[in-house]
């Protein structure tokens, strides 16, 4: 059985901002990938954690605390996320080891079903420490997705130039044809 086709218009953004963007604006109207344990699947797939971490109502539960995490400290700020985003992160922990390869970090859970909120979560911590100016909302007045700038100059405003960057373009030009 195929996986179900992942319907969000921005997909492949960094773990923490995929997982911000699993509710879209579509036609005026809020979606949520994660309204069930199939969106689920679909999310867990696009990001390659489907095989290790299978769908279930725990992990749903617990990928939708991140993501409300995640929305209060990238939408609101780190004094109110930080918290939040610190009680998925209590899940799990870093376990430094010494391979044959040289040094290694794998994450531990003590229950597997927190596995994927807690790397989004720690996602985010990376993303803050490379980069926090970089995360970014989409600057068009009815998209809520998010994005990280990798352009050069870190001017990148929208979560697509096709579809918010044209609409915005395409009212302001309207609004000075209509004052001609």
């Amino acid at each position: 059985m195929s996986a179900a086709r992942d319907p969000r218009p921005l997909t492949g953004e960094p773990l923490a901002l995929d997982l911000l963007n699993t509710r879209w604006n579509k036609e005026g109207v809020t979606q949520d990938l994660l309204a069930d344990t199939a969106g689920l699947t679909v999310w867990l797939a696009s990001n390659g954690l489907d095989a290790a971490h299978p769908a279930g109502e725990d992990v749903l539960r617990h990928v939708r605390q991140a993501r409300e995490a995640l929305k209060a400290a990238v939408d609101g700020s780190l004094e109110e996320g930080a918290p939040l985003v610190d009680a998925v992160l209590a899940h799990g922990r870093i376990r430094a080891r010494l391979t044959a390869e040289g040094a290694a970090e794998e994450p531990e859970f003590a229950d597997p079903a927190w596995a994927p909120a807690w790397l989004a979560a720690r996602n985010y911590l990376v993303l803050l420490a490379e980069a926090p100016d970089r995360i970014r909302a989409c600057a068009h007045e009815a998209c809520i997705l998010h994005f990280f700038d990798t352009s050069r100059n870190g001017t990148r405003r929208w979560c697509s130039m096709a579809a918010c960057g044209n609409r915005a373009k395409a009212s302001r030009h309207y609004a000075r044809s209509k004052e001609s």
